[in-house]
Order: C-alpha cells, then sequence, then structure tokens
C-alpha cells in the first residue's frame, strides 16, 4: 500500500512538457461558457423571485378590482 502510495505521489509531482497548442478559440469558449453560465443562474435567480412576486401583485389587482365592484 505505501509503494502505491508512494507511485501516485511521485507520479503527480514530476513534471513535463506537453507540447501543446492552445490557440485563441479555447479562450473565446472559456469566456463564452462562463458567461453562459453566469447568465443562467441569474435568470434562474429572477425567474424564482418575479414569478411569485408577479402573482401576488396580480390577486392585489384583482381585490381591488373586487371592491371597487
Amino acid at each position: 500500500m505505501f509503494k502505491l502510495i508512494y507511485i501516485i505521489t511521485l507520479f503527480f509531482l514530476t513534471t513535463s512538457s506537453s507540447y501543446a497548442y492552445l490557440g485563441p478559440g479555447l479562450g473565446g469558449g472559456v469566456i463564452a461558457a462562463t458567461l453562459g453560465i453566469i447568465v443562467a443562474l441569474f435568470a434562474a435567480l429572477f425567474g424564482l423571485i418575479w414569478f411569485p412576486i408577479k402573482r401576488i401583485l396580480k390577486k392585489r389587482k384583482e381585490k381591488k378590482q373586487n371592491k371597487i365592484d
């Protein structure tokens, strides 16, 4: 067991060059994905907050209409 942990630790601590090219498209994709996640979170929060408020306002308006009639 100790040997396995030693080998795994050694594997993660050694470095080597990858010779990979990360073009500008990758950066644009990361930015777009991040913005998409942020917009989706704000849209979900807006939906969770706005629609119950809208329902409450509609009920108040209907009560006022019924009082006037």
